[in-house]
């Protein structure tokens, strides 16, 4: 088994200076080593045209943040190759929370069991990600809602930080209905466009584009138990799970940020 990687606190990655070749992001979407589990959700997610409007090349240093199981993480581990590398910035891992440790030690576990997985590395979540002006892009999916409120601070601030001038900062989450409050983004896993917009301008992002990628017209957004209603989660099981599965995944924002 190879040895296990891991950062508590950023450093400077650097890599060898080996030749450079071309990745396929097509290639990598399709390989063998994901999850049939995880292909699946593709019809939803849309990975090949996501990162493409997130300008992901294989040769960049990529943040993940708050990777979760790994759904990106086995493309981007497949994508990304030197001098290109990645960051997966999971739940701390001397959290007191249960769920968190569990949740970091099921993605050690992932990334220990497959040589895939060498150009991935992990920080911590609350820590400064990478050295500062040192990473090409940061991307994070269906996270928002879990962050509303300081901890979105701190973790936007940390991104911007640790993104060179120029660099990329995608987001893709559920959508809420235009005036929909806090309490309600809190409750439902929704959130606004207008409100990730300002959190990410408050901390010095540019908005550059938006696109309707991941966009599910189906979705009505009032669901008994909000998004988690609705698949992967299903909270209801077998209750209206028909209905649930004919929507399919939430409806989501796709947005495009730089530092300029």
């Amino acid at each position: 088994m190879k040895n296990f990687k891991y950062l508590l606190i950023p450093i400077l990655i650097t890599t060898l200076s080996l030749p450079s070749w071309s990745h396929d992001l097509e290639a990598a979407i399709a390989s063998d080593t994901r999850s049939p589990q995880n292909i699946e959700r593709d019809k939803y997610r849309n990975p090949y045209e996501t990162l493409n409007f997130f300008q992901i090349k294989p040769n960049m240093k990529v943040v993940e943040l708050s990777p979760g199981g790994g759904w990106y993480t086995e493309i981007l581990a497949n994508y990304l190759h030197d001098p290109g590398v990645l960051i997966a910035a999971h739940f701390d891992r001397d959290s007191e929370r249960a769920y968190f440790k569990n949740s970091r030690a099921n993605f050690e576990k992932k990334i220990i069991e497959k040589s895939m997985y060498d150009n991935v590395y992990i920080v911590n979540l609350s820590s400064n990600l990478a050295e500062a002006e040192s990473v090409d892009a940061v991307i994070t999916f269906r996270n928002l809602h879990n962050w509303l409120g300081p901890q979105m601070d701190l973790i936007f601030s940390n991104s911007y930080k640790a993104l060179k001038p120029g660099g990329i900062f995608g987001v893709v989450e559920h959508r809420a209905n235009p005036g929909t409050s806090i309490e309600d983004m809190k409750k439902t896993g929704y959130v606004t466009e207008e409100y990730a917009i300002k959190a990410a301008e408050k901390h010095g992002f540019t908005l550059v584009a938006k696109s309707e990628i991941n966009a599910n017209s189906k979705d009505t957004k009032d669901h008994p138990r909000g998004v988690w209603t609705l698949p992967p989660s299903l909270r209801l099981k077998e209750v209206d799970k028909d209905k649930y599965v004919a929507i399919g995944e939430s409806d989501r924002m796709t947005l495009l940020f730089k530092k300029l």
